[in-house]
């Protein structure tokens, strides 16, 4: 364990993976390993003939690993493995060798927000390990780290979740230096809202209340814990803005199949407009909690 798995991809995206996924990982005591992907569909010759296809395909591999070599020199770095990989399919192998090769977390930078990648949203819904996902438009002097947790839910994974995303919050803030705070929506969906059915100050009094016992026990000034009535993509975003969070961590059920493309994910409705670093923790029974 304590290993993190840093994807680079040919296409160069605007956050550099690398540089933030090493120092990250110094940060957090772990050791980092690269692993760039490579595909290609060949055409011309090298589509008809296995033999320069495979050459083609070296050669592709042979100048990522001298051009990641470089950059990690440019960075004074040189205990960071790196790995090259050929593959269509990334998210399939970053998922399977994460797991069998004991990796605890895995960041990954996205190349634009309002256009993610179908790698992205795979990832989302199949890592079982910690994702951390680059933001392209980071906020100016971001210094805070927001968890937000389900404090409603009495389902056993539900509350599972909730204890994965705090500590592994807590670990982040701990070893980044960023102030935590703790957000919990209470879901009011806007029609109710516009019909004037139900009062959001109503709702967010009596949540204080109803969890002030399970608030308390999280040591955080009362400053630092928000409670929020309304859609939880729209009011984690405008609370991340607020805060200036450079990082967000929240937990994904990962629905899969029909359910997830009518329901979906919290962590995915956020993804297209978020300014900070998400923090994906996978709803994950075998979860190792971090120690901070």
């Amino acid at each position: 364990m304590d290993k993190v798995f840093i994807i680079s991809q040919k296409k160069q995206q605007q956050a550099d993976a690398i540089a933030t996924g090493v120092e990250l990982a110094s940060a957090l005591g772990k050791t980092a390993e690269v692993f760039d992907y490579s595909y290609e569909s060949f055409s011309g010759k090298e589509c008809y003939s296995p033999r320069l296809a495979a050459s083609a395909k070296l050669q592709i591999m042979k100048q990522r690993n001298s051009d990641i070599e470089a950059q990690l020199q440019s960075l004074k770095i040189d205990d960071v493995p790196v790995n090259t990989v050929w593959t269509k399919d990334l998210f399939e192998h970053a998922c399977h060798h994460s797991m069998r090769h004991g990796f605890d977390l895995m960041i990954k930078a996205v190349q634009d927000a309002d256009h993610y990648l179908p790698v992205d949203w795979h990832l989302i819904r199949n890592v079982k390990i910690p994702l951390m996902l680059l933001t392209d438009n980071p906020l100016n002097r971001a210094n805070s780290v927001l968890m937000a947790v389900d404090l409603g839910s009495d389902k056993p994974i539900k509350q599972q979740l909730n204890h994965n995303v705090i500590a592994y919050a807590r670990q982040l803030a701990k070893a980044t230096g960023c102030v935590l705070h703790l957000a919990y929506v209470v879901r009011v969906p806007k029609i109710l809202r516009d019909m004037d059915v139900i009062n959001p100050r109503t709702l967010v009094k009596e949540a204080h209340q109803r969890y002030q016992s399970q608030l308390d026990e999280l040591g955080l000034p009362q400053d630092n814990i928000h409670i929020l009535a309304g859609e939880p993509d729209l009011c984690l975003y405008e609370l991340a803005c607020r805060l200036r969070a450079r990082y967000v961590v929240l937990g994904a059920r990962q629905r899969r199949g029909l359910l997830g493309c009518v329901i979906g994910n919290t962590a995915e409705a956020m993804l297209s407009r978020i300014r900070s670093n998400v923090l994906v923790i996978p709803a994950d029974d075998q979860l190792v909690t971090p120690s901070v």
